[in-house]
């Protein structure tokens, strides 16, 4: 009888086994030695490649094409920070729909269909035979076809 303590209280034990999931996630994800180690050694070095890559390629595409003066290092460096302002953000992919962002649309529907209680799946179907043909100036049709995800 090992789940004898969670038969009485069910919704307490799992909310207790889920926040202890939690809390040893959490301190998975944080390291003080990676994160020095990340800001210390790898940043700079990041730096570094990627405004040589940026005068390397400045210098060897741009000037004999289009005729204009040749970068410095810290040239490189400005040109590649003011590009990533303009076309980019600095979020770095972990802005709120970062798991979403890898699953197409179609996928984020069924995914969303599949975590609906039947209740509200019913309730849906029925607002989505109202709403699909209030708007067309057309009846529903009657010829069995089903509009609705799922069913």
């Amino acid at each position: 009888m090992p789940y004898s303590t969670c038969e009485k209280d069910w919704s307490n034990c799992t909310q207790k086994l889920f926040n202890h999931k939690k809390q040893k996630n959490m301190k998975r994800r944080f390291n003080p030695a990676k994160l020095a180690f990340l800001i210390l050694i790898i940043g700079p070095l990041a730096i570094f490649v990627f405004g040589m890559v940026v005068m390397w390629l400045w210098n060897n595409a741009l000037v004999p094409v289009l005729h204009v003066s040749t970068v410095t290092f810290w040239q490189a460096l400005g040109i590649l920070v003011l590009s990533k302002i303009l076309f980019s953000s600095f979020s770095g992919g972990r802005g709120r729909d970062r798991h979403h962002s890898r699953l197409s649309w179609k996928e984020r529907i069924w995914q969303k269909w599949d975590s609906m209680t039947p209740e509200e799946q019913e309730k849906f179907r029925q607002r989505w035979r109202e709403h699909s043909w209030k708007n067309s100036g057309s009846e529903p049709s009657t010829g069995g076809e089903q509009v609705y995800p799922g069913a």
